[in-house]
């Protein structure tokens, strides 16, 4: 199953949605207790779909989280949905355990959206098989702003003085822009260089150097 294809329970839907301690008009009315235990096996469960997951450590604490409602999805599609950041305790049996944070966002009684820190650590559910490399998340924002702005992956070749090859590759991910190419690039898509480079997590101050 995939992890953001997944019908939550109403019980796990109760336990995400709990917020105590509402303050309204400043003042607090605390709701009706719910049971949190419902979110431990549920988070365990998404947490050993991931395919590189060691099964050996388990969520053993969480603690409310706090509802957000949100415009858009994951994907940026006009829908409203809403998003949980859950804290607790994950670690191995009978070992010391870790923060946790999970990020839960679901709409209705469907989950769209996982990922979680564990430590300084953030994990989510992979793209690529298990042993290859992560797409790098520029390619999906590159594809987008080539798709809005009618821009043909020839025609960004041609543009740039690079092969179409170079071009699919970074439209999938499979090539990390640099520098170079991320100036080619914002001058084809009408951006400035400093959003391009913010774009596709480049620092600042790094200098403009080639490479292959």
């Amino acid at each position: 199953m995939k992890i953001a294809d997944r019908t939550l329970t109403p019980e796990v839907i109760a336990a995400l949605t709990y917020w105590p301690d509402v303050i309204w008009g400043g003042q607090t009315y605390p709701p009706d207790p719910v049971d949190l235990s419902a979110l431990t096996p549920f988070l365990n469960e998404v947490l050993a779909d991931l395919p590189w997951w060691n099964r050996g450590w388990k969520v053993s604490r969480v603690e409310p989280g706090r509802p957000l409602e949100i415009e858009s999805d994951h994907r940026g599609h006009s829908a409203r949905y809403t998003e949980v950041s859950v804290p607790g305790t994950v670690g191995p049996d009978g070992g010391e355990g870790l923060p946790f944070v999970a990020k839960v966002g679901f709409a209705g009684d469907r989950l769209i959206r996982f990922q979680a820190k564990i430590d300084d650590v953030v994990i989510g559910p992979a793209v690529a098989p298990a042993g290859q490399l992560e797409p790098h998340p520029f390619g999906r924002v590159f594809t987008g702003l080539m798709d809005l702005r009618g821009i043909p992956v020839k025609v960004m070749a041609m543009e740039t003085g690079r092969s179409r090859s170079t071009i699919h590759m970074l439209r999938s991910g499979r090539l990390h822009p640099h520098p170079l190419l991320v100036q080619e690039i914002a001058t084809v898509l009408r951006l400035s260089e400093a959003d391009v480079r913010a774009i596709a997590g480049l620092d600042a101050d790094r200098p403009r150097e080639e490479t292959l």
